[in-house]
């Protein structure tokens, strides 16, 4: 499909998550299927106030194409300037508007889905956006604010109207948080109602949800998030689910491992050992969700503090559960 004038050939997307997807697990993805990648989400302020810690959030790794920068803000002149910030630091194909973070420090500020409880704002915010950005401009948001207000048709609508090339509907109310479950009828009807591509967001934890939530919505792509934690692999299931080949089983344990510690590695490259491994604490506890008798290994990794330990640990797990 494309989204503005960038071709994106995979129906398969890695959702932004802040905290998860940095460089070296966004890397990861895409080389096992994830075709189109979001960086975590920047803050426009910190942008515009030249912050060095969220422009580094904005480094692609070599070959991130296609690709988004997400952005989340809610005054639209600030807006404006850090997609234009954005675009030239990052290099992305586009810039998205993040409208559907629920935390509560975002939402405060009206940032993230606080912005679904205003139309009016969430359009000027996009307007000044897809006018100064110098890449097509997408949106991501909830089904709405509450359940009493499930409004992403209307707001999916009016986006469309002030050129915002494709939207992101997570099957979610702000309320929900990520409780319960994820609902597509709404992105069903987000997708009968624009003409712009549409990306279905929201319990995607197997090949078989994601081919499910294609067919319940209609929607042009799978955007895939939490299911991704500690198993990149999903993507190459779900792939293969697309195209209508065997579903490759997940790898051993011990090459399981080599892709956490590979992953680490990438990171520590970017951002600095110390911060790669305090932040590797929860990808490698991932990693090893489902593994049996995994909790001594998991107490083990929580007090990982140098590349040292990780490869300590690493041999230990190999050595006792593989």
């Amino acid at each position: 499909m494309n989204i503005g004038n960038v071709v994106i050939s995979s129906r398969l997307a890695l959702a932004p998550m802040a905290g998860v997807t940095d460089l070296a697990f966004r890397r990861i993805c895409s080389e096992l299927g994830a075709g189109y990648t979001v960086t975590e989400m920047v803050s426009s302020k910190a942008l515009c106030y030249q912050d060095k810690k969220s422009r580094g959030l904005l480094e692609l790794f070599d070959g991130e194409h296609p690709c988004a920068a997400q952005i989340f803000g809610s005054d639209p002149v600030c807006m404006a300037e850090a997609a234009q910030i954005a675009a030239q630091i990052s290099g992305a194909d586009l810039i998205d508007i993040n409208m559907g973070c629920p935390v509560g420090k975002v939402v405060s500020n009206g940032d993230g889905s606080a912005l679904m409880r205003d139309i009016d704002k969430a359009v000027r915010v996009a307007e000044a956006v897809v006018k100064a950005s110098p890449v097509p401009v997408t949106v991501k948001m909830r089904r709405g604010w509450d359940k009493g207000s499930i409004n992403a048709v209307e707001l999916s609508r009016a986006l469309e109207q002030v050129g915002v090339a494709a939207v992101t509907i997570h099957g979610r109310t702000r309320a929900q948080m990520y409780a319960g479950e994820a609902d597509w009828t709404t992105t069903r009807a987000v997708k009968e109602a624009v003409n712009i591509p549409v990306i279905a967001n929201g319990d995607v934890f197997s090949p078989q949800d994601a081919l499910s939530l294609l067919h319940a919505t209609g929607a042009d792509m799978v955007m895939i998030g939490r299911g991704s934690f500690g198993n990149p692999w999903l993507f190459a299931q779900t792939a293969a689910a697309l195209e209508g080949r065997p579903i490759p089983p997940l790898p051993p344990l011990s090459q399981r491992c080599d892709t956490a510690v590979r992953q680490i590695r990438l990171a520590a490259a970017h951002k600095g050992e110390h911060i790669a491994v305090l932040e590797a604490r929860k990808h490698y506890a991932w990693y090893l969700k489902g593994v049996p008798h995994a909790n001594y290994y998991k107490e083990q990794i929580v007090r990982m503090n140098t590349l040292e330990d990780v490869e300590r640990v690493t041999a230990g797990i190999k050595r006792d559960l593989t």
